[in-house]
């Protein structure tokens, strides 16, 4: 016999579950409350999803929904995929897997790691749309023979799970002194299994679901209306839903919280750099979500915040600084105007010449899709025209369609080198001038408008 108290065991699948509860410290000293965290990235497969996906599979064994050497079929956001593929390795099944393409590179390889099939589909499209990750699924089910499709959403072996392990955790941890249970809400299984074992041990402990904007959960929650205008594209992986999993008990929640996608990438950042937890998105949601409360909290309260997963799959969104800044999430620093132009760098600068009319430097412009251009007199610059001085033109003089664009240019917009910092060309574009000219060298120019200096500055 294998002497589990030594912490030896059969296979991986017995070491999922028992996860620790840390304290929070630096980053909760705003927070009134004592603040834990339910740490799930400590499973074998690094996400709380572990658990039930163990636990469907065992679910659907005995009820003979799978025969072995039969395939397992999911739409995952990558997670429980990753709980399925430690299943389908010891138990020997295969696995296919489908997620939507915002999830991350990193979800993606570790799947096809551990063996599974993946089918990335697209995100903006509704449920029932034949290419949505739900629909390939079950596609897949039907066509595949001796293959089960656990469909974590409606599937309650998704709560039982976490009704039967991670609800009773918490409370031996807390030694029965939780007042509030906080986690991201997307299938619905851990909120709800937690909270009915909670709720069952002391009805007054608080359960608060953290939802993302562009799902439809908080509404419903508080109007019983499934609202399509709240749908919407989000970043945040792992939380919120255009559908109504049946895992989802609205009665065990308290309330909802909606926190927005830059919100959520900040924190769990800050949760890595504050106290050393290397943390996936929906981490930094579920904490955000504490920090939008904690005039609920007091000094008495013990709060217990699930993170779902672990950082190591969001190296390449939530932790990659070009990512984050292309998202408008972190501000550009050290900026130089070539940074500015680089994205259009393969491209000639679109200029007017002084002989042409007015009509023709409207149609440019049109044509082009822009607002302003240098006006040139051979290799020269020796103006600059804008839409604003065509149209303050075009409400006094009817005929200035036909006159020269020498006569109502203003003057040539200033030339900066590309070294030039951001902060010394924030200086030169006001109100009288709209853009700058960057001299790359090699009679090479390109322009930076008053549109990209605010990009970059968002």
């Amino acid at each position: 016999m294998i002497n589990k108290d030594k912490l030896v065991y059969n296979n991986i699948l017995e070491t999922i579950g028992n996860t620790p509860l840390i304290k929070l410290n630096k980053i909760a000293e705003d927070i009134p409350a004592q603040v834990f965290a339910k740490v799930e990235y400590f499973n074998p497969g690094n996400s709380v999803k572990d658990r039930m996906a163990l636990q469907m599979i065992e679910d659907a064994e005995k009820e003979g929904k799978i025969k072995p050497g039969g395939t397992i079929i999911e739409c995952t956001s990558g997670n429980t995929g990753m709980g399925l593929a430690l299943a389908a390795i010891v138990k020997g099944y295969k696995l296919i897997c489908t997620l939507s393409d915002k999830q991350s590179k990193e979800k993606m390889d570790v799947l096809r790691a551990m063996g599974a099939e993946v089918h990335v589909c697209p995100t903006n499209v509704p449920p029932d749309h034949p290419e949505s990750y739900y629909s390939v699924a079950e596609r897949l089910n039907k066509e595949i023979p001796n293959s089960f499709y656990p469909y974590q959403y409606d599937n309650l072996s998704n709560r039982k799970a976490h009704y039967q392990s991670t609800g009773p955790e918490i409370w031996e941890q807390t030694e029965g002194k939780i007042t509030h249970f906080v986690v991201g809400v997307g299938t619905g299984g851990t909120i709800s299994g937690v909270a009915k074992y909670l709720k069952e041990k002391n009805p007054n402990i608080k359960i608060w679901g953290i939802d993302t904007y562009g799902s439809v959960f908080k509404k419903y929650h508080e109007t019983g209306e499934f609202d399509e205008k709240e749908i919407y594209s989000y970043i945040t992986e792992g939380i919120g839903e255009d559908i109504l999993p049946k895992n989802v008990d609205f009665s065990l929640i308290d309330h909802f919280e909606k926190v927005t996608d830059k919100d959520g990438a900040l924190v769990t950042r800050e949760l890595a750099r504050k106290e050393g937890l290397f943390l996936g998105y929906s981490a930094g949601s579920a904490y955000q979500g504490i920090r939008q409360l904690k005039h609920q909290l007091t000094k008495d309260d013990v709060v217990v915040v699930l993170f779902h997963d672990h950082g190591s799959r969001y190296v390449g969104k939530v932790f990659n600084d070009d990512w984050m800044r292309e998202r408008g999430f972190l501000p550009q620093q050290n900026l130089l105007a070539k940074d500015l132009v680089d994205k259009h760098a393969n491209l000639p600068l679109v200029d007017v010449s002084a002989s042409n009319t007015v009509a023709e430097a409207i149609n440019r412009m049109r044509k082009y899709d822009i607002s302003q251009m240098p006006v040139i007199d051979g290799n020269q610059m020796v103006g600059a025209i804008d839409d604003q001085t065509i149209f303050h033109y075009l409400t006094s003089d009817e005929g200035v369609k036909a006159k020269l664009v020498s006569e109502v240019m203003t003057p040539p917009y200033p030339i900066v080198k590309p070294t030039d910092s951001v902060e010394d060309i924030k200086q030169l574009i006001n109100r009288k001038n709209s853009a700058v000219i960057v001299e790359l060298g090699n009679d090479t120019f390109h322009i930076i408008t008053r549109s990209d200096l605010m990009e970059a500055l968002r």
